[in-house]
């Protein structure tokens, strides 16, 4: 999990601002090694570089790789972009049921349950999750691409594929 300056500063003994300046020299020192160090939910980690991951899986290092499902992906965008957001609103959405999504991505710990809805029966309100943050190397739930790019992109693919 990613440490923030503060807690590298804790663990270290110096004041976070030397933190960041020591993780600025560290990030330009490394680029072009075999280790990036990416800020995330809030943090810093070191993590292997993306173009090197085939190869530690091919030493042996025991990777999970199931994709999550379509219908899983889809649940986890629309919380992504809608949350905090019920099961039923979800449901609304999508037009199906989706206690199996939901689920699942409370299993690999991508979605959190945040609250409770003031209502009939209180129902539960979903978010994303630190976890969330570190799989899709976003610092803050911000960064998500907006939906007008995301159309726009479609719109391009659509007109390349005519």
């Amino acid at each position: 999990y990613p440490l923030t300056a503060k807690e590298i500063g804790e663990i270290t003994g110096l004041e976070p601002e030397m933190v960041e300046r020591l993780i600025h020299r560290i990030k330009e020192k490394y680029c072009d090694g075999g280790i990036v160090l990416r800020k995330v939910a809030g943090g810093y980690q070191l993590v292997t570089a993306p173009d090197l991951v085939v190869w530690i899986d091919k030493i042996g290092r025991p990777v999970v790789h199931t994709p999550l499902s379509v219908a899983s992906l889809e649940t986890l965008a629309i919380i992504a972009y809608r949350q905090p957001i019920t099961r039923s609103e979800i449901e609304q959405i999508r037009g199906v049921r989706a206690d199996s999504a939901i689920n699942t991505l409370l299993e690999r710990e991508l979605i959190v349950e945040v609250g409770r809805k003031d209502g009939p029966g209180r129902p539960i309100i979903y978010g994303t999750s630190e976890q969330f943050l570190i799989q899709f190397g976003l610092e803050t739930i911000e960064e998500l691409p907006k939906k007008e790019d995301i159309f726009k992109l479609e719109q391009k693919l659509d007109h390349a594929n005519e």
